[in-house]
């Protein structure tokens, strides 16, 4: 089960650090080519998404790679299904129909549970 809980929270957790990194330190104009949204997004709205996301990430690796309160890693994963929940949703909104990528950071996060209660 624990190299189950690797194989998908390790990729997901690198995904959510790069992309919680972006939105923290790139401008408005920097992040519009690959997130069209952030336009209809106040942009400290979108820096505290940021870091929530890298946070998410630190909570998917550090307490199972520590062994200490390993409670915060499907808290961290339910925190992402949450997350791309409300993402698509600002897609759908946005009349942004490119929901690809959301709807499996959204599975993956899923997968991701299951798993991390068994650490």
């Amino acid at each position: 089960m624990n190299l189950a809980y690797w194989i998908v929270a390790g990729p997901l957790a690198l995904f959510y650090f790069y992309a919680g990194t972006l939105k923290v330190i790139r401008s408005r104009d920097q992040l519009r080519p690959m997130m069209a949204w952030v336009d209809h997004i106040p942009l400290p709205a979108v820096r505290a998404l940021g870091v929530v996301e890298t946070l998410g990430a630190a909570g998917l690796i550090l307490p199972p790679l520590t062994g200490i309160a390993p409670s915060p890693a499907p808290a961290a994963a339910i925190g992402f299904v949450l997350l791309q929940v409300g993402a698509i949703a600002v897609h759908l909104r946005g009349e942004d129909r490119r929901i690809a990528l959301n709807a499996g950071l959204m599975v993956a996060a899923a997968v991701t549970v299951w798993p991390a209660t068994r650490l």
